[in-house]
């Protein structure tokens, strides 16, 4: 089912300041994306063989928001692995007893195709994401 790390994502305080510092190592940094219906901002950082996800709050109520309440220095929030069909990937998650989070329907991400996340108590404490390739 899994195919490919697609990223690690982390919650940061400063979005402009932490795409700065990967900037400053070398890394392709992408510009800014408003996510409203995940309530983030997002910048992506590309190196050769992953991704790395900046999130930042973005309006009221934003789940990054709270993350940010109890890590104020920002931390690693979810990674996300390449699925070839999402439906496919929410049936074999329930099969093993993994609760999908929200009602269960794939929603865009940031790259504009259908992600799921799995419950981090049923993934060892981690928040897993699942994008469909």
């Amino acid at each position: 089912m899994l195919t490919w790390l697609n990223h690690i994502a982390i919650a940061v305080p400063d979005l402009s300041k932490a795409a700065a510092q990967y900037k400053s190592l070398g890394a392709n940094v992408s510009d800014p994306k408003d996510l409203p219906e995940h309530g983030v901002t997002v910048v992506f950082v590309t190196i050769p063989n992953t991704k790395i996800e900046l999130m930042h709050p973005l309006g009221q109520g934003s789940p990054i928001e709270a993350f940010l309440e109890r890590n104020p220095s920002g931390g690693i929030h979810h990674l996300c692995f390449e699925v070839a069909e999402i439906g496919e990937a929410a049936d074999k998650l329930r099969d093993i007893g993994v609760r999908v989070l929200g009602d269960g329907t794939p929603k865009l991400g940031a790259h504009d195709k259908p992600v799921l996340f799995a419950h981090p108590k049923d993934f060892q404490g981690a928040l897993v994401e699942f994008e469909q390739i």
